[in-house]
């Protein structure tokens, strides 16, 4: 194919692709149909229970999935609220602890969240951990791994290659989606969230946290405790695709407000 046939091909997959986030309204590229995301992410999330090991520890266990159910509740209340539960269809909700030193977490589409049990030191609380919990779950609600990965198969695999690697997945198409959702550094390096994907995360997932009955001016020391575990030649897995700092923390005390007035259980409008 000559380039130009080429980028005239590519072209009109991005134009087709383009579509917004769910909550926000923002212009997003999503190649991929949300079947598609839908069947690959059951696929890979029991690909990785089998290979991984469920934590032992009941407590612990028991914290996260009452953890992810709160947040599962406020989440669905707030797409009510807002006559969007539509674009819930389909989710199969599952949280899971692995055991794993990784200080690390993430949500793939459906609802299919992992917690590892390396980054409980760093949340220390219930409260902490519904800061991460509803950070991740927001990414996946905003459709960000769709969009980075789509991007990252139209690097790779052009406009003309594409519906062929959807269709047979080689290893690099499961590779792109790993990396997209930061699932484990064996798969390479991680694809870095946007500052404006970054954004809509922290601003919703304070909103789901708030809704679900936790403080959400816990977030501001959380990311103080992560910003702390950067000592040494590679900062932790999950802030390979979470930029943390000072900005960012000035970023989520002016979300706060917004937050709190769902804390407070009187929201002044669902966005």
């Amino acid at each position: 194919m000559c380039l130009r046939s080429f980028l005239t091909a590519s072209a009109l997959l991005a134009l087709t692709a383009c579509s917004t986030v769910p909550i926000t309204g923002r212009s997003q590229l999503n190649l991929i149909p949300g079947n598609s995301m839908m069947s690959m992410s059951y696929q890979q999330y029991d690909t990785f229970l089998k290979e991984h090991t469920l934590s032992a520890n009941k407590e612990q266990t028991a914290m996260v999935k009452r953890v992810g159910a709160r947040v599962q509740d406020a989440v669905e209340r707030y797409f009510a609220a807002g006559g969007k539960s539509s674009l819930l269809a389909g989710y199969r909700w599952e949280f899971n602890l692995v055991e794993d030193k990784q200080v690390n977490a993430w949500c793939m589409p459906g609802g299919k969240v992992v917690v590892y049990t390396g980054i409980l030191p760093v949340t220390q609380s219930e409260t902490g951990l519904a800061v991460v919990m509803g950070h991740e779950i927001a990414h996946a609600l905003a459709e960000h791994g769709n969009e980075r990965m789509s991007q990252g198969l139209l690097s790779q695999f052009g406009g003309a290659a594409l519906g062929e690697a959807l269709a047979t997945p080689p290893a690099a198409t499961r590779q792109l989606w790993m990396t997209a959702y930061g699932v484990g550094t064996q798969y390479g390096a991680l694809l870095p969230y946007s500052r404006l994907q970054e954004s809509e995360a922290d601003r919703l997932g304070l909103i789901f946290m708030a809704m679900a009955g936790y403080d959400p001016g816990e977030a501001v020391p959380f990311w103080q405790r992560m910003s702390s575990q950067k000592g040494g030649q590679a900062p932790p897995e999950f802030l390979s695709t979470h930029p943390s700092g000072a900005t960012r923390i000035e970023n989520l005390r002016k979300l706060l407000p917004e937050a709190n007035s769902y804390y407070k259980g009187t929201p002044a409008k669902t966005r």
